[in-house]
């Protein structure tokens, strides 16, 4: 199988796959459990300084989005970082990373926005033999408040100070981890590596509410009575997460500024594709917290399998489909598709009609005896029809060559009017 070997910022884990900072990662426990299962590295659970007490709440600190198959979607959490003793947990980091040299081990750190605080702190951690420090920059509730989190994230020039603070004071790699709380996530980026980050994560959770509980009117999760925003994660936030790693990669003020994706990974397709957009490594928190931490095994194992497949080394693709990510007035208004329904897997649900009759361009022609073929003059190829489809591959988007379409008026001319005779489009259905 193709090796996985990755070496990310000079940090070498058997894998690429990493577990992001959350509770996955809050105790000695937890992490070596995750690193039996096979994972390359782990964040820490976020540290904070010596000071109060961190307090977390003792209600419900998930909400959640599902599916109709109650797949979980998206979980919203209002955890705070880390509520256990920094001395315990700096102790139990030094215990592990001797256990499993192999791994990578990043602290996750999250301290007041001053240089005596972050000088302290950086103190106290390096002997811990830890691989690299992540900078929480992202947590969107509770710490946020207290002007620390995306409190920092959203000030590129706070970002930039406190990088350099951690890069004079600390001999260890530094990760920033950024906040997609903010209009642009470039001003961020920028302001990280002028400050001297070796990388970046993102993104962090997203500010959230995911309902109301309509019995006592508060949002969910409900403690006594009452509600707070908190942090979204999971799979829905995956294509949020995707355009902002891309804009840091092709991005010329900080292009070839390493990148660690995270936000809804939760196959060995959903990493592929984030190391395609310019990841050079991918972190996981909700899928380990859905399904254990021996998924980890089927994103290697796929991910072995499809660099194979390909003949692939992984660092090959890293930042593969980053030229092809091009602004809108970029893309090619001669290319045309039409959409195509195969009849012999078409279930007659009748989907396709409904979706393009009521909402779309009124493409979709339904006979008496609910056969649903596509009026080619009238299809833009939105793709809505192959969305809604409930049947994999029934209905599919097929290119007209050049000339086969009247740019004017969108519609086909001469022969391609009618697919069913025409050589490129075989076993294509005509319009009526």
């Amino acid at each position: 199988m193709a090796s996985l070997a990755s070496n990310f910022i000079g940090i070498k884990s058997p894998n690429p796959f990493w577990l992001a900072s959350a509770p996955p990662t809050d105790k000695e426990y937890n992490v070596r459990r995750a690193f039996e299962a096979g994972w390359g590295g782990v964040v820490w659970k976020t540290l904070g300084s010596e000071g109060p007490p961190i307090v977390n709440v003792n209600g419900p600190r998930y909400g959640a989005i599902w599916g109709a198959d109650r797949r979980l979607l998206g979980l919203n959490n209002i955890e705070l970082i880390t509520d256990r003793p920094l001395e315990v947990n700096l102790r139990e980091i030094k215990s592990v990373k001797r256990d499993y040299k192999d791994r990578a081990m990043i602290i996750s750190l999250m301290v007041p926005c001053d240089e005596d605080s972050w000088k302290a702190i950086l103190a106290q951690i390096e002997d811990t033999e830890a691989d690299g420090v992540e900078l929480n920059f992202g947590c969107p509730h509770g710490m946020a408040e207290r002007g620390m989190g995306s409190a920092v994230g959203q000030v590129p020039e706070y970002i930039e100070m406190v990088t350099r603070w951690v890069k004079q004071y600390s001999r260890m790699p530094c990760i920033v981890k950024l906040t997609p709380n903010i209009t642009s996530i470039l001003p961020p980026a920028e302001a990280a590596h002028r400050g001297g980050a070796d990388a970046v994560s993102l993104i962090n959770t997203v500010k959230s509410i995911t309902n109301v509980d309509l019995d006592h009117f508060s949002p969910f999760p409900m403690i006594d009575g009452k509600g707070s925003h908190g942090g979204y994660c999971g799979p829905a936030v995956k294509p949020i997460a995707l355009n902002m790693v891309a804009e840091i990669a092709r991005n010329r003020e900080t292009r070839g500024l390493p990148i660690s994706g995270i936000g809804g990974v939760t196959t060995w397709r959903d990493a592929a594709e984030f190391l395609a957009l310019g990841a050079g490594n991918v972190q996981v928190c909700t899928a380990a917290m859905t399904y254990g931490f021996k998924i980890v095994q089927e994103m290697i194992s796929g991910l072995s399998q499809y660099l194979d497949e390909k003949d692939m080394a992984l660092s090959d693709l890293v930042g593969r489909a980053v030229p092809n990510f091009v602004e809108w007035q970029e893309l090619n208004l001669n290319y045309v598709t039409k959409a195509r329904i195969n009849q012999d897997l078409c279930i007659s649900c009748g989907r396709c009609f409904a979706a393009c009759e009521d909402t779309s361009h009124q493409a979709i022609a339904m006979s008496p005896d609910r056969v649903f073929t596509v009026k080619d003059d009238e299809c833009v190829a939105c793709n809505l029809c192959v969305n809604v489809c409930p049947v994999d591959d029934c209905i599919t988007m097929e290119e007209l060559p050049k000339g086969a379409v009247d740019l004017r008026t969108g519609k086909p001319v001469g022969d391609y009017a009618n697919w069913t005779t025409h050589p490129n489009n075989p076993g294509a259905v005509a319009a009526e």
